[in-house]
């Protein structure tokens, strides 16, 4: 039973400690639209997109005034694109297509993003694979809400190294493509290793070919209500400070599920995950960087940063698997830099490099997320980013991503404004030395040894 005093104190964190349910996440299979036909998949894919979501962002609109709770997003995933246009896709012409009209089909029903123009290359690339990923760059450009994401490498199977030296192109090319609105395009790649197939976020999330038809998964944040919990724990100790944690990732994830429940049943699509990730936004009081500080760190990037964020993103799972049996999708704290108000103010401090956050990445959900770099970084420097990140996912058997911004004409000291929760931030400095030879070697990095355990 719910009781009087919880009621309350969901409104006081909705009202005062900007709680909201950031995503409802509509995800589709679009197996079934498959065809040797170019004309007749971008048909199929249209069709089962409208007659599936068709009533997504009203009854997102309808819950939202029902419960009182602000559902910020309301979006789409699909099966990887890749796979669906293995058959009839021969040039980048028809990828291209395809991503038309799957922007076509997000405008029609409404939702602000719709991902899944996806590749799952781990282990090497099929011409077709290779075909969308060398069309990304216009689609990015040339599309409004389409989101795309290419999966690199697992622990099962290695890191294949002539996807990530081609990524590292792909980013600089979009980059160029949109340099006219600050290389927005990159906002809308992400590059990862051990992709979940049930992430609800944006711009990673596709439909996974383990899920069925149709599925809604929901991504709650709460950074805000972690952040003035902990107030209460000032000066105690961790036992204390990790209860209060787990106490209201518990309240913060009920309130996910509740939406999910209720969306599941309105749409009579099955409810999949509750996504309990804390995501951060630009607005004043929404920071993960300034629950760290709360813990006690003068500034994030600060001695200690990592170790809190390990602490942080424990007690957050913790406290949200008791709260619903399905959670999955990501699931812990993003530590975006453009996003998140507190890791832009450390960054103009000096307090917080791309190495520290590529340290802090180890124990975090993701990865090197949305970092805006010079715009004349190198592709292979990029790649080698790239490359550093996905070796962490793979060796220590987590999803990482990487999600940077070459922003084109802007250097380090400048600052670039993308809008809305896309946020703003400084230009950060990345490493001059070159690794070039490392990245031309081309081929795979083995999975590591402990990745065999059949």
């Amino acid at each position: 039973m719910i009781n009087i005093h919880e009621v309350i104190e969901t409104n006081n964190m909705i009202e005062q400690d900007n709680l909201d349910v950031r995503t409802i996440t509509l995800g589709i299979s679009l197996l079934d639209c498959a065809s040797t036909d170019i004309n007749e998949v971008n048909e199929n894919i249209y069709n089962k997109i409208i007659n599936t979501a068709k009533n997504l962002v009203s009854v997102g609109d309808r819950i939202e005034k029902e419960y009182a709770i602000p559902i910020v997003n309301k979006r789409i995933s699909v099966t990887p694109i890749s796979l669906v246009g293995a058959s009839s896709c021969k040039t980048i012409e028809d990828y291209i297509s395809i991503a038309k009209t799957l922007d076509k089909a997000a405008k029609e029903v409404g939702v602000n993003f719709i991902g899944g123009f996806s590749a799952l290359v781990s282990k090497g690339m099929t011409n077709s694979e290779r075909l969308l990923i060398q069309s990304i760059p216009r689609v990015l450009k040339e599309t409004d809400r389409v989101c795309s994401s290419v999966n690199v490498g697992t622990t099962k199977t290695g890191i294949d190294m002539n996807a990530v030296k081609l990524l590292g192109e792909i980013v600089l090319e979009t980059a160029e493509l949109t340099k006219e609105r600050d290389s927005i395009g990159c906002t809308k790649l992400v590059i990862f290793c051990n992709a979940p197939d049930d992430n609800p976020f944006m711009a990673g999330a596709f439909h996974g070919v383990t899920e069925g038809d149709a599925i809604i998964n929901v991504g709650i944040s709460g950074p805000g209500v972690v952040k003035k919990a902990i107030e209460s724990a000032r000066g105690k100790d961790f036992e204390v400070l990790c209860e209060t944690i787990k106490k209201t990732a518990f309240k913060i994830t009920r309130v996910g599920q509740l939406v999910a429940q209720e969306a599941s049943k309105l749409l009579g699509i099955p409810f999949g995950i509750v996504d309990l990730s804390l995501a951060p936004t630009p607005a004043i009081g929404d920071s993960v960087a300034e629950i760290l500080e709360e813990i006690g760190l003068e500034c994030v990037g600060a001695p200690g940063t990592t170790a809190a964020l390990a602490m942080l993103n424990d007690q957050v799972k913790k406290g949200g698997v008791m709260a619903s049996s399905y959670v999955g999708g990501l699931s812990g704290a993003f530590i975006p830099v453009s996003e998140d108000q507190g890791m832009i103010k450390a960054v103009k401090m000096g307090a917080l490099t791309i190495e520290k956050l590529e340290a802090m990445t180890c124990v975090c959900s993701v990865g090197l997320d949305m970092i805006p770099i010079p715009g004349d970084t190198k592709a292979t420097t990029i790649s080698g980013m790239i490359a550093d990140e996905m070796a962490i996912g793979m060796i220590n058997n987590k999803t990482t991503a990487v999600r940077l911004i070459p922003v084109i004409g802007k250097t380090v000291g400048e600052e670039v404004n993308f809008g809305g929760l896309l946020g703003y931030g400084p230009i950060m400095p990345v490493n001059k030395f070159s690794c070039d030879a490392f990245i031309n070697r081309g081929g795979r990095i083995p999975a590591p040894i402990h990745s065999f355990k059949n």
